[in-house]
């Protein structure tokens, strides 16, 4: 939902280039991790990390995953209640079909998709049985981006579209290093490791699993690129950093399209990331459990552990979502920490490692180059971001 405004700071090649660079060498950090993965005998990429580095990678790789999970849940509901609650001057959906009252505040609808839609997904105890659901939620945000395309269309044939920015504009030193901002947005959209095991596991061949991510990989790059341009093309420098706040009936581009599109829009991706929460919160939970009772019996065999556990996240990432107001700062926290260390950091790391022997020297400077530009851009990206932020403040 973020991506829109990256090609905004980022300008629309630059940002293409980088969708299309970092889908490459995710595929190179998960073959990294399934090679190493089916060579030894670990079933987690927490076990995987302690195999190559040791107890020290295993407990670095389980706060990552616990960073990033929760805050990728945490961005669900916020992104969520501002889709049915609106934000600011943005009214949400229920307030434009009832008007502002007590029960359809953002706490309460926040509450309402927690206990009756999320809850039950997240009681089932193995991945496959989210297969559905998962499906559900692809087929949403196709629809998702199948409708902001005909959007965009019907604006550019009314010449209500301003040209976009090709290139980034570097008007000062400032501006070149806000462009770091913007590339821990993608690099969350592409951090999907802490899968890799739950999902390859169930899967049990291991060529389904590198032909699963890949296909998934090409999927996402288009699904990002398109609501990206469109989203931009759409509402120009406008743009929110969360593209749903600008499908309001108040937006001057929506206000030229039904209303009733506009909140088929939002509908649609509010109930596609209630369908991919359980997803995120099954690997968050068994990475919790990992960590807390290594030598227990599997959760999913313990009710009153996995029923703890469950309720716990959930009341926490509903209570934390209620006090961010921004998805834009967990972006930035995650993206330029967690996600880098997962998707690039240590899949280097264990191909460097190669307690198995077998990485190729090619791959063994892939690594070290992807290391390097990983924490290069790490911490250009934070240092962006705290001088942005004292500027606000100041």
């Amino acid at each position: 939902m973020s991506i829109p405004a990256t090609l905004k700071v980022l300008g629309v090649i630059p940002a293409f280039l980088l969708i299309v660079l970092l889908a490459l060498l995710v595929d190179i950090t998960v073959n990294f991790m399934l090679r190493a993965t089916y060579a030894g005998q670990t079933t987690t990429y927490a076990g995987l990390m302690k195999e190559h580095v040791g107890k020290i990678g295993s407990l670095a790789v389980q706060i990552c995953v616990m960073i990033t999970t929760l805050g990728c849940l945490i961005m669900y509901l916020i992104i969520i209640g501002d889709v049915f609650s609106g934000k600011g001057e943005h009214l949400g959906v229920l307030q434009e079909w009832f008007g502002i009252h007590w029960w359809n505040s953002r706490y309460l609808s926040i509450l309402f998709t927690v206990l009756f839609v999320v809850l039950p997904l997240v009681l089932y105890r193995r991945v496959e049985s989210l297969w559905f659901s998962s499906a559900i939620a692809i087929i949403l945000a196709v629809v998702f981006v199948g409708i902001c395309s005909v959007m965009t269309i019907i604006a550019i044939a009314k010449g209500q579209i301003v040209s976009p920015r090709m290139v980034p504009e570097l008007n000062s030193t400032s501006s070149f290093f806000n462009l770091f901002t913007a590339i821990p947005v993608i690099v969350t959209a592409f951090a999907f490791h802490f899968n890799v095991h739950p999902i390859g596991i169930e899967l049990e061949k291991p060529g389904a699993m590198t032909s699963a991510v890949q296909i998934s990989l090409v999927i996402c790059s288009v699904v990002y690129f398109s609501i990206g341009i469109f989203g931009y093309l759409l509402f120009g420098d406008s743009i929110e950093a969360d593209i749903l706040i600008n499908f309001d009936n108040s937006s001057s581009v929506t206000t030229a399209i039904s209303p009733i599109l506009n909140d088929i829009v939002r509908l649609s991706y509010a109930l596609h990331l209630m369908l991919v929460f359980p997803l995120l919160n099954f690997s968050l939970r068994a990475n919790i459990d990992e960590l807390i009772f290594p030598k227990k019996e599997l959760l999913a065999t313990d009710t009153k552990r996995f029923m703890c556990l469950t309720l716990i996240l959930l009341a926490f990432s509903y209570i934390v979502a209620i006090a961010i107001p921004s998805v834009w700062y967990i972006y930035q926290f995650i993206g330029s920490t967690s996600n880098v260390c997962l998707a690039f950091i240590f899949p280097g790391a264990i191909a460097l490692r190669d307690v198995h022997g077998l990485s190729t020297r090619k791959d063994k400077i892939i690594a070290v180059v992807m290391i390097v530009l990983a924490v290069v851009t790490s911490i250009i990206t934070i240092a962006a971001n705290i001088y942005n932020m004292i500027g606000k403040s100041s």
